[in-house]
């Protein structure tokens, strides 16, 4: 009988060790899922910042007039650049997608620029990003809830504490960005 019971607790320690394992890799995997998840936020805003210069340079040579509208575009591509961490960035691309919005609106008012085919191709990659940029906000949210779910659901928040996983912050958009600035041609 002994025997018996001595393989029961062998049995039982190996499923606990097992467990705790398995919780403790699937907070790790999350946790880098979260990462991956910004980073590809990040590939798409490097992507529209890349196109922004030459939409500017496209828009000024129309409406050169407009200045204002024009730097406040290139100096919240600056702030996007320079941004860093979820909730800053987050901020950066918010001010950003206002300042395009308004770039698009002066538009508007410039009949060439807007029949001009560089315009045109610059705004359909915008439009374009931005979908992508959406997506990609949406997939790292995703992220984050699963992963936020895991750190605080018993027994793997056992784990998260004992470990350090903190909790992952939302990608916010303001309710004045959570339209795609989208033109139509």
């Amino acid at each position: 009988m002994d025997w018996i019971m001595t393989i029961v607790m062998i049995i039982v320690i190996i499923f606990i060790i097992y467990t705790f394992i398995h919780m403790y890799n699937r907070l790790v995997s999350l946790r880098n899922s979260v990462e991956n998840s910004f980073a590809q936020i990040d590939v798409q805003l490097k992507r529209r910042n890349d196109l922004i210069p030459n939409l500017v340079e496209t828009v000024k040579g129309y409406a050169g007039h407009e200045k204002e509208v024009l730097e406040e575009v290139t100096r919240a591509r600056g702030n996007v650049i320079n941004a860093s961490g979820v909730k800053e960035t987050s901020d950066a691309d918010n001010q950003l997608t206002g300042a395009l919005k308004s770039l698009f609106a002066v538009a508007e008012n410039y009949p060439d620029l807007k029949a001009n085919s560089n315009f045109q191709q610059l705004q359909e990659q915008l439009n374009d990003t931005e979908d992508k940029i959406a997506y990609a906000r949406q997939f790292y949210n995703d992220m984050v809830l699963k992963y936020n779910n895991v750190c605080q659901q018993f027994p793997s928040s056992m784990l998260a504490k004992i470990f350090r996983f903190k909790r992952a912050e939302f990608f916010a958009a303001d309710e004045a960005s959570r339209e795609v600035p989208k033109v139509e041609f």
